[in-house]
């Protein structure tokens, strides 16, 4: 930017400041006088923040240089630091100062596994890189893990960990069954059961699975109602004897059914609600 451009908002300002006080006078019965500004004056006055403005960017280009070190920190089981290496060597650009450093987090959080990444410039040349890798709180479908936020972090699993529990749904329900499951699986832990898997069909029915197998229906409607009346009432009764049912029917207006298994389902309560 030229000098020229950076002083004239001051040169208007003190016009019209000498307006002003000229209007002042003539108010006060004295003759109006010209405009006349001390040019060289105002230059002694400004010289000073000029110089240290001047001296500000001199000292932003010399502390400018290259970056020479790059520490990458973080415990890694299936990130690939390589791959990590890899981005920071291609996209980090310009010098120590005018490094894009809000580029290079969004591309280093684009890689498979990788949930965070921090970046702090370390003088005079160093660059620190803090990645923080995902942790699976849950299957999705056949092949996605979740974390815990409910986010789809990677699909293609091929040996995805087999004690995680299994969730599903249609494209776009993610956030909204695991929010439920993570929820209900709390709660259920208090009650020392353990679930296994929750499932949202393309009708929009809920059904949740416990170890051993055992199902939990609660259907389409009221599904918050009918959960906290499994956890008040229907836990309690499957609790101690998990081995010999094989479904809990929740979707009724007042009530629940037990399928035992090898023999006809036993209800307590009003006719469904829904199927």
């Amino acid at each position: 930017m030229s000098l020229s451009l950076l002083f004239a908002p001051f040169q208007r300002w003190l016009v019209r400041r000498e307006r002003a006080r000229v209007r002042q006078a003539a108010q006060g019965g004295q003759d109006e006088a010209p405009v006349t500004i001390d040019w060289l004056a105002w230059g002694r006055r400004m010289a000073i923040p000029v110089v240290a403005l001047v001296g500000l960017g001199g000292l932003l280009l010399l502390m400018n240089h290259p970056v020479e070190q790059v520490r990458i920190e973080g415990t890694f089981q299936r990130v690939n630091s390589g791959d990590v290496e890899s981005v920071v060597r291609h996209v980090l650009r310009g010098g120590f100062v005018t490094a894009n450093l809000g580029e290079l987090r969004t591309r280093l959080e684009e890689l498979p596994w990788v949930d965070r990444a921090r970046l702090a410039r370390r003088w005079p040349s160093g660059l620190v890189v803090e990645v923080t890798e995902q942790v699976p709180a849950a299957r999705w479908g056949e092949d996605g893990l979740l974390n815990a936020r409910g986010e789809v972090f990677v699909v293609g699993v091929q040996h995805p960990p087999a004690e995680l529990p299994v969730l599903s749904g249609p494209a776009g329900t993610e956030s909204q069954v695991a929010q439920r499951f993570f929820s209900v699986q709390a709660r259920l832990g208090e009650r020392g059961l353990r679930v296994s898997a929750m499932r949202l069909d393309a009708r929009g029915a809920w059904t949740l699975e416990l170890m051993d197998g055992l199902e939990v229906r609660f259907g389409r409607r009221q599904v918050d109602e009918r959960i906290q009346r499994f956890l008040d009432v229907a836990a309690g009764v499957v609790q101690p004897r998990v081995a010999e049912i094989h479904y809990v029917d929740m979707r009724y207006s007042n009530g629940f059914s037990i399928g035992w298994r090898g023999q006809v389902a036993t209800s307590a309560g009003d006719g469904q609600s829904d199927v």
